[in-house]
């Protein structure tokens, strides 16, 4: 028997053990959006409810998408390795 596959049950197929597969993190995934270009993009906070106060330029500013940063990008590339698809 190879160590490299073993079999946990005996209708299930052979396991790989030296092949692991990452975890994306959840709260990245619902707020990041990844670009075919590298980036990722998301929505900004505080356009929901509460809009009464708010200037009508405040509001706009806050509709629009924004952009990750340089040293954001690579954190978020740890955080979603396989990428956002939403």
């Amino acid at each position: 028997m190879l160590w490299s596959t073993i079999r946990l049950f005996s209708s299930s197929p052979a396991v790989q053990l030296n092949k692991y597969k990452l975890k994306s993190h959840n709260g990245a995934k619902k707020r990041w959006t990844s670009l075919p270009s590298g980036l990722f993009k998301r929505g900004k906070a505080g356009h929901k409810h509460l809009n009464v106060s708010k200037r009508p330029n405040r509001l706009n500013r806050l509709g629009q998408a924004t952009y990750s940063h340089g040293w954001q990008t690579g954190i978020l590339n740890r955080l979603l390795p396989y990428g956002s698809r939403t």
